[in-house]
């Protein structure tokens, strides 16, 4: 089964609870990146451009683009300009990608929500790039978006929740722990619907007690010896 039909019944949420559990940094876009249409998802290999004020840099990343990749377009987090509008967000989806990230805004909203190629972004703004830099070197080899630094090599997963960046080389391994927290994650609401509270299945009072006694005991560690998943 490919990620992408894996990816269907997770969330970033599941897949970031993995990065902790892989022991690997959760490299999450800020909290305020979200998608442009509620409910939208996306996953896809990073194609990662540093935006320095012209769309050429798009356009060049699409010359070398994977199908199914994700633009993931730098702009240093600004909030006084956009720097995708409906034509490149057309483009992209000409070029097979799967969506675009924006580490800063969009414009053309409208338009972007009935091309229907998933983007997510910090919001929206009327104004294009105000100014235009000098061509960055290694502006097609690597984004930054927040503070994390996203090239070829990474995942990008997005959802109502926001977006995480997976390691491509550890992308399995990651969805199948994202599936084993899923799974025990369902299992504990069904048993909370059918009346077992959560603090008697992760049995809390044994924590509490244990704690007493071991007071550098943590609560993510019994959850790992009775087999919960809240945090991770």
């Amino acid at each position: 089964m490919d990620l992408s039909t894996r990816f269907a019944s997770l969330t970033t949420a599941h897949l970031a609870d993995a990065c902790i559990r892989a022991g690997l940094p959760v490299r999450c876009a800020p909290a305020a990146t979200r998608a442009v249409v509620s409910g939208t998802r996306l996953l896809g290999p990073a194609v990662p451009a540093r935006h320095v004020g012209s769309v050429d840099v798009f356009l060049e990343a699409f010359e070398h683009a994977p199908a199914g990749g994700v633009l993931v377009v730098d702009n240093g987090g600004r909030l006084d300009e956009s720097c995708v509008g409906d034509l490149v967000v057309l483009e992209a989806r000409a070029a097979g990608l799967a969506g675009v990230v924006i580490w800063g805004l969009h414009r053309d909203t409208a338009d972007i929500r009935a091309i229907g190629l998933p983007v997510f972004s910090l919001g929206s703004i009327p104004t294009g790039p105000l100014a235009l830099g000098p061509r960055i070197d290694g502006g097609l080899a690597e984004a930054i978006v927040g503070p994390w630094r996203i090239g070829p090599a990474d995942l990008v997963a997005g959802d109502d929740d926001g977006v995480v960046f997976l390691p491509q080389d550890r992308a399995d391994e990651l969805f199948t722990l994202a599936e084993g927290i899923r799974d025990t994650e369902r299992r504990q609401a069904e048993r909370i619907r059918a009346g077992e509270p959560l603090r008697d299945q992760v049995r809390f009072a044994e924590f509490l007690a244990a704690r007493e006694t071991d007071p550098g005991l943590t609560f993510r560690a019994h959850l790992r010896a009775v087999g919960g998943a809240i945090e991770e």
